[in-house]
């Protein structure tokens, strides 16, 4: 890849930082894509103990790249978001993943194949986390910034995603326990 290419592509990856989310932060300032991205990285990547048997650094890769289709569609939040809306996206970003360099396009094509197929370690731990973060960050933000429908979602949310792991679903209950708790003192 030469260098304008390469710069390319971050100056393309630089709008998730102006992308904002659904989510606010602990200080009800609207959190942005790359944020998530972020720390939906970071926390894969300190769970190398807990899953000495997957490729961390793939999910860490999985984690770094899963929301660059917001790129070009924004941020929808999953309650609202539809079919139409996946597919828009998934097109948008395909046309610009087979724009990279050749042996660029082919490793993050592949990835998000086994993302979407859902079948790998890797790929379950990435949604997992994915999920979880936005359900931690709920719970650092102040409540008059959740949506009606978060007070039940955020109670439901993402147990299907961790149920092939004893500690990722003791994290999900760990995180409902501060829902709960959250909602309770906001009362």
């Amino acid at each position: 890849m030469n260098v304008r290419e390469y710069l390319n592509i971050l100056h393309t990856a630089e709008r998730l930082k102006d992308t904002p989310r659904h989510c606010t932060t602990s200080h009800g300032r609207t959190e942005s894509v790359a944020e998530h991205s972020w720390r939906v990285s970071l926390m894969a990547l300190l769970l190398k103990e807990e899953f000495p048997d997957a490729d961390i650094n793939k999910v860490v890769n999985m984690c770094l790249i899963h929301d660059l289709g917001e790129c070009f569609t924004g941020d929808i939040p999953t309650f609202l978001k539809t079919d139409a809306d996946r597919k828009t996206e998934y097109s948008l970003l395909q046309q610009w993943v087979n724009s990279m360099p050749a042996a660029l396009s082919e490793g993050i094509s592949a990835l998000y194949s086994e993302m979407e197929a859902q079948e790998t370690a890797e790929a379950k731990i990435y949604k997992a986390l994915d999920k979880l973060e936005a359900l931690i960050q709920h719970n650092e933000s102040p409540l008059n910034t959740w949506s009606d429908n978060e007070f039940e979602l955020n109670k439901t949310y993402a147990f299907d995603a961790v149920s092939f792991s004893d500690w990722l679903t003791e994290l999900r209950k760990a995180i409902l326990d501060d829902t709960i708790e959250k909602i309770a003192a906001g009362k």
